[in-house]
Order: structure tokens, then sequence, then C-alpha cells
């Protein structure tokens, strides 16, 4: 249960710290004061979501602490209570955006805390009842109480299943004009990549080739040069003729000692590398064959591989995979009919699965709503509402993924009418009852230990305003309950007082939260019945109320 919620500068509350005791706790206090603050408080340290507009005005942080105890022995992320039996959550938001959570002083994640906080705490707030209305839910609630996760998650399967075959024949699936205007496509960006006749890294290629004929001349021009000098010609000796003589000259003194044998060798290794050289360039000058009809060749085949690129990828080997994947999506449309035959019976294999699996659920779920309407029919009988006739409802609707159900809760209020959605029949006050009620025996199926109800008590009074005070003291008997309310029989039933006060200090609004003695329950009593004056009439009828709801208590 929830020992102690610590709160540092949220809204207007700049400091307050509140005890709550187990069984029913009561906050109440005038509009404006802050009550549903603590409950933002409270939500925020359980992972819930936030904004910076909760920080106190001039603050740079607020920070929230809560301490259980009592807690269950498995809880998620393998979080487990101190030695003491102590969980401590806390969680600190900064100006900045940032937040800081904390599990007995351990870091933890916001979505983690949540997961925590949803083991701790169940909180009711003043829209959940606007939520019943909404009949998308209804089916929702069913599956919690009826624990159908099993036959959902089957049922889920051969759903997902079904849907993506269903999938793929809706992609094979065209009409006959749109499947002749894809293949004529296919066919003519295959048939113009195929006589392209592409090869991978012939651009590389391309491009040297391109380069050396457009600079043709200059190529000539040095290779004819280099070759003069080299070789020479009829007028003139070259440097390998030039070599040669100087070869020669060293010769005939090669034999006369000294370094001039090793000097002939050098000399004759230079002009066999020098005649080498010679003829490789004279090779190159000779083989060079240049005529403007290649390179015209060479312009227009580059011209044809950057239209293709520009049309069907970067590069040769992009456009040779697009290719490919033009001729397998040819051969799927052209062999499409037998595919989809294939895939047709596939699906229809796979939708009699789901109706199969889904019949399972929709068996499993009247044999919960059967159970569900007989618990909130008791319920509600509790709450003062008789004559309240409750039934689930179930039309069959096409596969989907919650189910092969169409579900949704119907009441009839008054005897001798039909029943009805409760969208189009429930007043205010009806479904803060069913809510309240549905919100009971839901409960039972969780392992939580605290039940928070925000101002669940809008639109009801008198009669119907005391059972629910009753009701929730009777779930206050195995539940840690918290409400925030302004009637005053839900006020006298509790078992812990505290009152939300706002008053003004140094020109700063501020809220503290102040736990009730048995008199000043009285005046607070006497206050929510009344207004700001208070008569001894008012103080008596306020004891006299907290002394019937202590005498109710003790009769449970």
């Amino acid at each position: 249960m929830l020992e102690l919620l610590h709160i540092e500068n949220v809204a207007v509350i700049e400091e307050t710290e509140i005890a709550f005791r187990g069984g029913f706790n009561a906050l109440t206090g005038e509009t404006g004061a802050g009550k549903s603050i603590v409950i933002d408080a409270l939500g925020a340290v359980l992972g819930g979501r936030t904004s910076r507009d909760l920080i106190r005005t001039g603050a740079n942080k607020a920070l929230v602490s809560a301490s259980f105890t009592d807690v269950p022995p498995e809880l998620p992320g393998g979080i487990a209570p101190d030695e003491d039996g102590l969980l401590l959550l806390q969680r600190e938001l900064s100006a900045d955006g940032r937040n800081m959570c904390r599990v007995n002083g351990r870091p933890v994640s916001v979505s983690q805390l949540r997961a925590l906080g949803q083991e701790l705490v169940n909180i009711h707030g003043q829209r959940d009842g606007q939520q019943l209305l909404d009949e998308s839910r209804h089916g929702e609630y069913l599956d919690r109480f009826g624990g159908t996760d099993a036959p959902l998650s089957a049922y889920r399967r051969d759903y997902d299943a079904m849907n993506a075959l269903r999938v793929r024949i809706r992609a094979l699936q065209m009409d006959e004009a749109e499947r002749e205007r894809k293949l004529d496509s296919l066919r003519y960006q295959i048939d113009e990549l195929e006589r392209a006749e592409l090869v991978p890294g012939e651009e590389e290629a391309l491009t040297a080739r391109r380069n050396l004929l457009r600079n043709a001349e200059k190529y000539l021009s040095a290779l004819s040069e280099a070759d003069f000098l080299l070789n020479g010609d009829e007028n003139a000796s070259g440097a390998v003729s030039q070599l040669q003589q100087a070869g020669n000259a060293l010769y005939s003194i090669r034999t006369l000692g000294g370094d001039l044998a090793e000097l002939y060798q050098r000399l004759e290794a230079v002009r066999c590398e020098a005649l080498d050289l010679a003829e490789s360039v004279r090779d190159r000058r000779a083989e060079f064959d240049f005529s403007p009809e290649e390179l015209d060749a060479v312009e227009s085949r580059s011209d044809l591989l950057y239209r293709l690129e520009k049309k069907y990828g970067s590069g040769v080997e992009e456009m040779l995979s697009y290719l490919d994947r033009c001729r397998a999506e040819l051969d799927a449309i052209e062999t499409a009919d037998d595919t989809l035959n294939r895939l047709q019976a596939e699906y229809d294999a796979a939708l009699q699965a789901v109706r199969e699996s889904g019949g399972r659920l929709t068996a499993a779920r009247k044999q919960a709503a059967q159970t569900l309407e007989a618990r909130i029919l008791r319920e509600l009988r509790d709450l003062d509402m008789k004559n309240m006739r409750f039934s689930i409802d179930f039309q069959e609707k096409a596969p989907s993924p919650d189910g092969l159900d169409a579900i949704r809760f119907l009441m009839s209020a008054n005897a001798g009418e039909a029943l009805r959605p409760i969208a189009r029949v429930a007043s205010g006050g009806e479904l803060a009852r069913i809510m309240l009620a549905l919100k009971n025996v839901l409960a039972e199926q969780e392992t939580v230990s605290t039940l928070v109800f925000d101002e669940v008590d809008t639109g009801v009074s008198g009669r119907a305003a005391q059972r629910i005070a009753e009701k929730l003291a009777q779930v206050s008997r195995h539940k840690q309950v918290l409400c925030v309310t302004h009637l005053p029989q839900l006020a006298a039933m509790a078992d812990a007082h505290f009152s939300v006060e706002k008053g003004e200090r140094g020109g700063r609004t501020f809220t503290e939260v102040r736990t009730l003695d048995r008199e000043a329950r009285k005046r607070e009593l006497a206050r929510i019945t009344g207004g700001n004056k208070v008569t001894e009439t008012l103080l008596h009828s306020a004891g006299e109320l907290l002394d019937e709801a202590k005498q109710y208590r003790d009769g449970l």
C-alpha cells in the first residue's frame, strides 16, 4: 500500500507530506485548492505523462517520492523491496525537461517506473466515466475481467497470418487495363536495357578511351618526339645509338684494371634499358589507331549510358540490378493467375483458422460475460440501483485484430424500459456508479493494493452518494482506497481524512495538506455541506454522520 507521499514544488504545492493509512483515505477541500494536483503528483511518480508546467513557478525542479509497503514479491524488471519491505519511488522533474527516476535509490527509466506503477496503484480519474461511453473499449473491459489472454493471442496469430496473405493477394490483384500498362512498361524497360548490352566496369574503360581519343594529336606528337630522341633517324643518331658508341669506347679499356670494367657494365645496362624503352615507345606509336569514327562511337556509347543512368540507376551495376528486378516483376505478373490461385487457397484456409480461433475466443468471452453481468448487477444494487438491468451484447463482425465480436454494454435504469446502449441512456450519476462497479469488479482480478478515485462522485448526491461511500468502505477492507471527493457522505466514511487547503504567504499562493482529527473533520464536513457558513446545527449533523459511518465500518 501507499504509506507516504512527499511532494515538492508541484504546481501550487511548495512542500507537503501525506502519511496515508490502510483502508479508506479521503481528501477534501475547496475547488481549486489543489486536490487533483495531489493525484497528478502521484501519477507522475508512478511514471505517468508530465510536463514542465507541473513545476512550481520560480522553481528549477519538482520532486515527488512515494513509499510503498506490502508490495507484491515479483515486480517488473526484477525490482524488489529493501530488507525492511519498503519500496521507494522517486521522480525529479527539471525545468530543462529532463527526468530523473529512481527506485530504492537505483536509477530507472520512465517506462520502467510506469510498468512498476501499474503493479502498485490503479488510478480512476474523472474522465474514466466518459471512457465507458466509448463502445470500442467495452471489449477491452470484458477481456480484462475474463482473462482471455490465451484465446486472444491464438486468434491474433491466426489473424496476422491471414492478413499477411491478404496483403500479398491485393498486391497481385489489378484490373486488366492496369495489368497491360504495367506489362508494356516492364517489357519496354527490359528491352531498352537488354539492347544496351551493359557490361560491368565498361564506364571506366570508356572514360579512359574517350580521353585518349580526344587528345590523339597530342598523344601521337609526344610519342613521335620520344621515338626520335631515342632512336634518331637517317640524318641524326638517337640516345640509343649514342649510348652504343659510348659503350664501344669503354669496351677497349675495360680490362685495364680499376673500376673500368664496372663502369662499362653500368653503361651497358643503361643502353639495354634505353633500347627496350625505345622499342616500347615505337610499338605504342605503331599500335595507336585513331579515327574520328571511333571517337564518335565512344562518345555515342557514353551518352547512351548517361541517359540510361538517369532512368534506371547510377552506374552499370545498379542498372543491371534494376533489370533483374524488372524481369522478376514481369514474371510475377505473367504468372500472377497461378500465384493468386495458390495464395487464395492458402487465404481460405487461413480464414477458416481465424473463424475457428475466433469462435473459441467468442465462447470464452460469452462465458466471462455471464459472470461479469451478474457481478456488475450485484455491485449496482449495492449502489442503490436496484431496478438497473445490465447486459453485454454480442454482434458478429468481420475479422479484425480484436476478434469477431462487436461488444457493447447495454442498460436500462427504469422498470419496463428496453435495454439500450449506455451512451444513449446513462446520466452522469449513473455513469459514475456503473464505472465504480466495473472498477471494483476488475480490481479483484488485479494485484494492485491501492485504488485511487479522483472525484468519481460527480453528478451523485443523496442516497446514491451514501451507497457509493458504503461501497468504497467495503472495497477498502481488502484494498487501500484513496478518494478525492466533494461529498460529505464519502468523506465521513473514510478511515483517514485529509484537508487540502490553499493560502497565501509572502505574496505567493501555496497549498498544504492537513490530517484532520474528529473535531476538524466535523468542521470540514459542515463546510462541505453548508458552505462557508458553519453553524452548530451543521456541526452536530457532521458529528452524527461520522458516528453513523464509524458504526457502518465497524460492522463490515
